[in-house]
Parts: C-alpha cells; sequence; structure tokens
C-alpha cells in the first residue's frame, strides 16, 4: 500500500501565499509523476500542476506564474508553494502520485491523497 499524506493548507487572505507539501510512504519501487490536483464545491476536479521524476512540470494556465511545484526525491515528497491567490482559488487541493511498487513490476498504479482545504478570503 501507499499512503500520500498532504499539509499546509488553511486560510489566506487574497494575494496571500501558502505551502503545500505531500509525503508518499509505503510500498513504493519509483514514482514517475507527483502532482497537485483541487477540487472547487460544485465543480470538477481539476489539474494544478506536476512535476516528473527528471523535474520536468506541467502547470495549469491559471496558475502559472504564481505557483511553483517541486520535488524531492529522495523524500519521496512533492510541495506546491502557492503566490497571489485569489478567492476562486478556494478548494480542496490533492496530491496524486503515480506508483511503481515493485522492481519486478513495471506496472504502474495511479494513488491520491485525502485533500487538503485552501480557503483565500478576506
Amino acid at each position: 500500500q501507499v499512503q500520500l499524506v498532504e499539509s499546509g493548507g488553511g486560510l489566506v487572505q487574497p494575494g496571500g501565499s501558502l505551502r503545500l507539501s505531500c509525503a508518499a510512504s509505503g510500498s513504493i519501487f519509483s514514482i514517475s509523476v507527483m502532482g497537485w490536483y483541487r477540487q472547487a464545491p460544485g465543480k470538477q476536479r481539476e489539474l494544478v500542476a506536476t512535476a516528473t521524476t527528471g523535474s520536468s512540470t506541467n502547470y495549469a494556465d491559471s496558475v502559472k506564474g504564481r505557483f511553483t511545484i517541486s520535488r524531492d526525491n529522495a523524500k519521496n515528497t512533492v510541495y506546491l508553494q502557492m503566490n497571489s491567490l485569489k478567492p476562486e482559488e478556494t478548494a480542496v487541493y490533492y496530491c496524486n502520485a503515480v506508483v511503481r511498487v515493485r522492481e519486478r513490476d513495471s506496472a504502474y498504479f495511479n494513488y491520491w491523497g485525502q485533500g487538503t482545504q485552501v480557503t483565500v478570503s478576506s
């Protein structure tokens, strides 16, 4: 089993910053992609940012220039630095990891964290 534990959510004023962290643990041989998604009330879950093992990154257009994703591969951890936050970015933020659990099996599996609430409000 693989567990993803997020931290760092909370209440922040518009224009403020937060840093989210997500640590993966358990039966992990390697992780190809780690990323962040968010889901606002009444809306579908959407991609925020992803990062590969080789540090290639991908961002939603709406967060480019304000959010930065980074990984510590040795710690199986991914971070999301969020700056200039907007009220419409209030959502539950979910960590995602694509994990190879065994050396002898090349299959990768998709795992999700439990989510952390980010509220942007004055």
